[in-house]
C-alpha cells in the first residue's frame, strides 16, 4: 500500500523505450489520429521532420507506465499532466523517459513530478505531472 510519507523530493525513475512503425499504426488506429505526418512516409518526407514521427501522445504515455509500475507504483492515480513537445521522436529511436518528484503535498496526498523524455542527448518532451496517493 502506498503512503504519501514514503516519498521525498528528488526521488526519480526512468525507462528506455522505442516505438516502431507498427506501434505508430496501432496507436493511430486506437486514437483515431491519422495525421499523415505519422503514417505516410512520402507526405512526411516533405515536412520539416523529413520522415514519419511518433505521435506525441503515444510517447508521453510512457510517463504513465513509470507512474503505474515504478514511482510511485501500483495504486496511484494520475490526475494531471502538462507536456511541451520540443523535438520530434522518430520510429525506432531510443528514448529515455524520466520522472522526478519536485514536491510532496502531504495534506492533499499528492506528488508533483518533473517529466522529461530525451533522445540523442536532446530533450524531446518536458513537463509536469500530478499524482494522487489514495
Amino acid at each position: 500500500m502506498l503512503l504519501i510519507t514514503d516519498f521525498n523530493v528528488g526521488m526519480s525513475a526512468e525507462i528506455t523505450r522505442s516505438f516502431n512503425a507498427n506501434d505508430v499504426r496501432v496507436f493511430s488506429k486506437l486514437s483515431g489520429d491519422i495525421n499523415p505526418v505519422h503514417l505516410d512516409e512520402k507526405y512526411a518526407s516533405e515536412t520539416i521532420f523529413g520522415s514519419c514521427i511518433v505521435h506525441g501522445a503515444l510517447a508521453s504515455s510512457i510517463f504513465s507506465t513509470i507512474f503505474a509500475n515504478t514511482l510511485p507504483g501500483p495504486g496511484c492515480i494520475y490526475l494531471k499532466s502538462e507536456n511541451k513537445f520540443l523535438k520530434p521522436i522518430y520510429p525506432d529511436e531510443e528514448v529515455v523517459f524520466k520522472v522526478e518528484v519536485t514536491d510532496v503535498l502531504e495534506e492533499k496526498k499528492r506528488l508533483i513530478f518533473k517529466t522529461i523524455a530525451i533522445t540523442r542527448s536532446t530533450e524531446c518532451i518536458v513537463g509536469t505531472a500530478e499524482i494522487f496517493i489514495p
